[in-house]
């Protein structure tokens, strides 16, 4: 597949800012920002070939740092992904799973009783012993009663919301989603944050953007290092653009979305440059799962090459669109070919501010520090997760599928379908198929489509299959599943008086509570 070389000479700014910054800064505690889309697919960006050509900013932000085409989430879902980024850990080691039923994703809508688990260590709380000052803006989606919340987890600053912007609902069976400032809700999404579902229009984006410049100017001023995690969710379904962008996307509306937080990205690194703290600063662009192709043109993403998209462990699911940026640390121009997983953005991160990971744990992500700055590759393996089952596993460029299911037959019935247009015989399927005895492997150089798998006859299957397996046995005898915190729903526990709502007199009267086991379809 094809890596775009991108020199877009219509970006002077940028490319006066990166000549002209020579100077060293100190670098013993960098400054961090981790920028995670939503729903944003590997093929989106114009440098790993999407044609449109509508992502200048973050293909410039490649030319600049290290690209990596094969790069993974953790799970094909938001908020497993989610806590996996920011635990350094699999979803089934930090609890973001459930065991309701076999293999089923599961999320935090609002309705969830669990979240993040009191006992799991975040980064940003770590990131504390060397004086950094943590803020996340955008989508938690790690649960939304006040535990879960991230300044109880070692956030400094939030603004942003605890759930997806679904609605508008009817308050009187279903209260709109909060946005917080800090600990207090200042608002709700459709009321005081509009979102226009007929035109699409939305200026989230525009206050998530201005909201990190103001961020990263206050600690650069302060002298503090800083760990930014901006996380907008425009690009997830119903999606929106603000006033200036939409109609600008030869992609529809989504495109107009992508283009939105495109120019959002060029944004806050030409403010970098412009506060002489981008020799200082490691940023890392990625996404939480892939595009979810099941809502259609127009509403959803590209993923490339690659079979299927969200909720679904083949590549389309779970390979992501990732670059590292760091001027003067990180080689310009450079594609690694390293297997990463957003869970090493949590090593990593810590290695760079100087600081170990904890040790009373299993700790699944990498420090991946040697391969951003000396181009190295590290041999390990990539478990595809969804639920309670290691679905499949990648090693090298194999590819064994040891369990496989797009969704059920009744949902496609409905017309749901995570693998539009890509229906593969005897690889994609609506009922759940096992393959531990004899599972389906493919060479993703030769077939990153995941369209043929290798013959069981022949010696190549044999050899692969004695390696990957042995690795899979180790894998699952050294494996403690954490206590499952998606399992439990209640109509009472929903955002109904979050904190800050008495002051706003945006209280409203939850239900009594009846919970019961919350069923996830897929």
């Amino acid at each position: 597949m094809e890596i775009r070389r991108v020199n877009y000479t219509v970006l002077f700014f940028w490319t006066f800012c990166f000549i002209g910054t020579a100077e060293t800064h100190n670098v013993s505690t960098p400054n961090i920002i981790i920028m995670l889309m939503d729903d944003m697919g590997w093929g989106d960006l114009g440098v790993f070939g999407e044609p449109s050509k509508e992502t200048p900013h973050l293909d410039m932000m490649a030319s600049q740092g290290m690209l990596f085409p094969n790069f993974y989430t953790a799970n094909p879902l938001c908020s497993p992904s989610r806590a996996a980024l920011l635990t350094g850990r699999l979803p089934i080691r930090n609890g973001f799973y459930t065991t309701n039923a076999h293999a089923r994703n599961a999320y935090t809508p609002q309705e969830v009783v669990g979240g993040i688990a009191q006992d799991e260590i975040l980064l940003p709380q770590i990131l504390k012993k060397q004086g950094y000052v943590s803020k996340i803006i955008g989508k938690w989606h790690l649960g939304h009663r006040k535990q879960h919340l991230p300044l109880e987890h070692g956030f400094d600053q939030f603004f942003g919301s605890p759930n997806c912007h679904f609605g508008p609902y009817n308050e009187s069976v279903c209260p709109n989603i909060p946005v917080y400032n800090n600990s207090q809700m200042i608002g709700r999404y459709y009321e005081e944050f509009k979102i226009n579902r007929k035109t699409g229009e939305s200026d989230l984006t525009q206050q998530f953007l201005w909201e990190a410049l103001d961020f990263i100017s206050h600690q650069n001023t302060a002298h503090q290092p800083f760990f930014l995690y901006w996380a907008p969710d425009a690009t997830h379904e119903p999606v929106y653009a603000s006033k200036q962008f939409l109609g600008r996307s030869q992609r529809g509306r989504y495109g107009d979305a992508v283009m939105e937080l495109d120019h959002s990205v060029g944004k806050i690194l030409a403010q970098l440059f412009e506060l002489n703290i981008e020799n200082n600063t490691f940023v890392f662009f990625t996404s939480d799962n892939g595009a979810a192709v099941m809502s259609g043109p127009g509403r959803s993403g590209s993923n490339g090459p690659f079979l299927c998209g969200k909720e679904t462990t083949f590549e389309g699911g779970m390979r992501e669109p990732a670059i590292a940026w760091w001027p003067g640390r990180i080689p310009a121009g450079t594609v690694s070919y390293q297997l990463g997983t957003v869970m090493d953005l949590f090593t990593t991160s810590l290695a760079l501010a100087g600081l170990n990971a904890p040790d009373d744990r299993i700790i699944d992500g990498l420090d991946l520090s040697s391969t951003l700055f000396n181009n190295s590759v590290l041999e390990r393996p990539v478990f595809y997760y969804r639920g309670n089952e290691m679905m499949a596993v990648r090693v090298g460029l194999y590819k064994a599928h040891y369990w496989t299911w797009t969704n059920s037959w009744e949902e496609f019935n409905q017309g749901i379908n995570f693998c539009p247009g890509q229906e593969v015989p005897g690889v994609t399927n609506h009922t759940q198929q096992e393959h531990t005895m004899q599972p389906l492997i493919f060479h993703l150089g030769r077939d990153p489509g995941e369209k043929q798998p290798i013959s069981v006859l022949s010696e190549e299957y044999l050899e692969v299959q004695r390696h990957i397996n042995a690795i899979v046995e180790q894998h699952k005898r050294t494996l403690v599943p954490g206590e499952p915190q998606l399992n439990m729903c209640d109509l009472a526990v929903m955002n109904w008086a979050p904190p800050g709502c008495e002051k706003l007199g945006k209280c409203l009267k939850p239900p009594p509570s009846k919970p019961w086991k919350c069923d996830w379809p897929h």
